[in-house]
């Protein structure tokens, strides 16, 4: 199978979660983080962080088909938790031109 990208948006419960996670949460997102670097060391993820403004956070997959990055984004345990409501948007990679 060809290896494509998806952009993976992870919408938080509110947008100042980034900024006041109860214990409980933040205990999520430490999964959640642990989560993403096992994906960044089996070659799966290509860049990942929160947007500034607290809307979503992002994380571009290196998948073979959107079915692997459904299954990819139902086992992140801030979905699995309800913390995080996912949408999935393939991509385009190429060179940027002026």
């Amino acid at each position: 199978m060809e290896t494509t990208h998806v952009l993976y948006l992870a919408t938080p419960p509110r947008p100042s979660f980034y900024m006041d996670a109860t214990p409980e949460e933040y205990a999520v997102i430490e999964q959640h983080f642990a989560f993403l670097d096992g994906l960044r060391q089996q070659g799966k993820l290509v860049l990942a962080g929160p947007a500034l403004d607290g809307a979503f956070g992002v994380a571009i997959l290196k998948i073979t088909d959107l079915d692997e990055a459904r299954t990819i984004v139902a086992t992140d345990p801030a979905v699995v938790t309800g913390l995080f409501t996912p949408s999935l948007h393939p991509l385009s990679l190429g060179p940027v031109t002026p």
